[in-house]
């Protein structure tokens, strides 16, 4: 019988250790990394310099979601990570705005569309990349200068935001 509770004491052991092991292969293609829109500082005409990730089938499609994503965060979701030079607020406050005129915003961020008339690449050489294991998609991050000022006084003249 003590030879039966040693048995039995060893093998608890032996599974609480077990259970308690650090897993030892982690996927590592997105360690560290923030998809968050990161303010990087802002300039006196009323610009923000930010952070934007964005995903595509090549570079130049990556980089156009980027800025996308970047307008999209100004106007819907505000500036939260990064240096609080930025308006943390977003510019449009309405819950739902982006659903409630979609036919506006669609065409507004469509390829080619007026929210390129509110970005500016800031430095080519801030790009940065992530390898993924599907080749067929990239992820770039860029650095790219939105006009707030200016695109707040879009939805102002458009007739989104009340001024």
């Amino acid at each position: 019988m003590k030879h039966f509770k040693s048995i039995v004491a060893s093998i608890l052991v032996t599974f609480a250790v077990a259970g308690c092991k650090t897993p030892t292969e982690i996927d590592r293609s997105y360690a560290g990394m923030t998809f968050d829109i990161e303010c990087m500082g802002t300039d006196l005409d009323g610009s923000q310099t930010l952070r934007s990730w964005g995903t595509g089938k090549d570079k130049s499609q990556a980089m156009e979601t980027a800025k996308k994503n970047a307008v999209r965060a100004v106007l819907f979701k505000g500036i939260h990570s990064g240096s609080d030079d930025c308006n943390k607020k977003p510019i449009i406050l309405e819950v739902n705005a982006e659903e409630k005129y979609e036919s506006y915003f669609n065409k507004f961020f469509a390829d080619g569309g007026a929210y390129k008339n509110y970005t500016s690449m800031t430095d080519e050489k801030s790009t940065s990349r992530i390898k993924s294991a599907n080749n067929s998609i990239e992820t770039w991050g860029i650095v790219v200068r939105i006009d707030r000022s200016g695109l707040k006084q879009r939805m102002i003249n458009d007739g989104i935001i009340k001024p």
